[in-house]
């Protein structure tokens, strides 16, 4: 962690008001996660008490306060999905990693997450990572996107 990289991505947004949000995604981006000293930097720059930027970086799903990996995975286990065979998916993924949802992987490469609903149901069962929507999954077709993602052709 660079708190140089930290006093760059605040100074991109120097002038500007309610820029504490976009200022917290860039540092996610960045370290995958939200170090302490990066928010405390942020409070101290912005002039905000850092009980103000904890409360916004506990708020919102999108920010974590732990480490993640380099990808983030989401198994929809909604209702379209679980009846599909969502579950399916998120056991597999669980097996290949060795962790279960909630964890990262030890070298911080992947982070595992179940979620409840990705807004797709008639393409379900969804497993969406970094960002990138894979639809109608089972766990033959999971198995091989991580397999792309591992060697390096994607991402």
């Amino acid at each position: 962690m660079s708190l140089e990289k930290t006093c760059e991505i605040i100074e991109r947004y120097k002038d500007e008001r309610g820029v504490l949000i976009a200022i917290l995604q860039d540092l996610q981006e960045e370290y995958h996660y939200l170090p302490r000293e990066t928010l405390e930097q942020v409070a101290a720059r912005l002039g905000i008490p850092l009980s103000q930027v904890l409360r916004v970086a506990t708020f919102y799903k999108a920010f974590s306060l732990k480490p993640r990996g380099k990808y983030l995975i989401n198994v929809c286990l909604g209702t379209a999905c679980h009846v599909r065979g969502g579950i399916h998916n998120l056991e597999k993924l669980q097996s290949d990693l060795g962790i279960q949802a909630g964890e990262t992987t030890p070298d911080r490469t992947f982070s595992l997450e179940q979620v409840y609903c990705l807004g797709g149901c008639a393409l379900g069962p969804l497993v969406v990572i970094s960002g990138k929507y894979y639809s109608k999954m089972n766990p033959l077709k999971v198995e091989a996107v991580l397999r792309e993602y591992i060697s390096g052709q994607i991402g």
